[in-house]
């Protein structure tokens, strides 16, 4: 049963704190993958904490689990895309400073409202339009992609393999928005996200296994790391799921946008990465035109 709603400003105050927990996962996937935790073992390890906390809350809340053959198999076939886009982040994470990793991620609704366009022939609103190479021109400040010395091809070099999973990580995410909302929107969201981060967790075990990539952590370190991005996950896809029908997220989604501007900050002291100024105004320029995109009206 629903209950009643937030006070706004808890409502924003909280979804902002579960943005940091969110934010804080890839902090902790970094620090993990710098003390030698691998890639896939990373992402196993998070798709199996998350759906152990789904499963928990399926379990307590009794709820119905059948779902028609055809419907499950659009869950598990969107649960391939997050599996894609969940190891393209998590590369992304591992190459560039996190911060900048989440900021080319954060082009997501751009692109699912470019796959809605093109598919379905939806044109985004005309703001909405306007926002999306503000967002671009914000990123490739923050992205310094001129480099100390103009350098397009130098700066490259150094942060392109990591911004191209970013990127491939927003489009394989916009991808697995659109299908879900044409597929299994009716479906219970406890019961959709435990079959995606099922499908994600047997995917990377299945991966790792035959690539022979899996390994228990070999350091206090990497336990650390491995540890906290799965609590830190795990949590905040639960309280997200607990407290969403209390926050008002129609009005108040958009503090979710503060994941990246909170990782700029934590990342310094935790993680010795740090931006330029003008990279700081670059993600805020992000940031603010993804919120304009995500609240724009079709």
């Amino acid at each position: 049963m629903q209950g009643k709603l937030f006070p706004r400003p808890l409502a924003i105050a909280t979804l902002l704190l579960i943005a940091t927990t969110f934010g804080s996962n890839h902090i902790a996937a970094r620090y993990a993958i710098d003390h030698g935790v691998n890639i896939t073992t990373a992402v196993a390890a998070r798709s199996i904490g998350a759906a152990l906390f789904v499963g928990m809350l399926l379990l307590f809340s009794r709820a119905p689990l059948a779902l028609p053959a055809a419907t499950r198999w659009r869950a598990i076939a969107v649960g391939v895309l997050i599996a894609f886009q969940s190891f393209c982040i998590y590369s992304a994470v591992a190459r560039i400073p996190v911060a900048l990793a989440l900021l080319a991620f954060n082009t997501f609704p751009m692109m699912f409202s470019l796959i809605t366009w093109a598919v379905d022939g939806e044109r985004p609103a005309r703001r909405a339009l306007i926002a999306m190479p503000i967002a671009l021109c914000g990123l490739a400040l923050a992205l310094d992609v001129l480099g100390a010395h103009g350098d397009i091809a130098g700066r490259w070099s150094e942060i392109g393999a990591g911004v191209s999973f970013a990127l491939a990580a927003a489009v394989s995410f916009a991808t697995a928005l659109y299908f879900t909302s044409r597929w299994l929107k009716d479906v219970d969201g406890r019961l959709r996200t435990f079959l995606t981060m099922s499908t994600v967790a047997v995917l990377m075990l299945a991966a790792g296994s035959v690539a022979g990539s899996l390994a228990l952590p070999a350091n206090p370190g990497a336990w650390l790391g491995l540890g906290l991005l799965t609590l830190f996950y795990g949590t905040a896809f639960t309280a997200l799921f607990v407290l969403l029908p209390r926050l008002d997220a129609l009005n108040n989604s958009a503090a979710l946008n503060f994941e990246p501007i909170a990782v700029l900050f934590l990342a310094w002291p935790i993680l010795g990465q740090s931006v330029a100024p003008r990279q700081i105004v670059g993600a805020l320029v992000v940031v603010g035109a993804v919120i304009v995109l995500g609240t724009a009206k079709r």
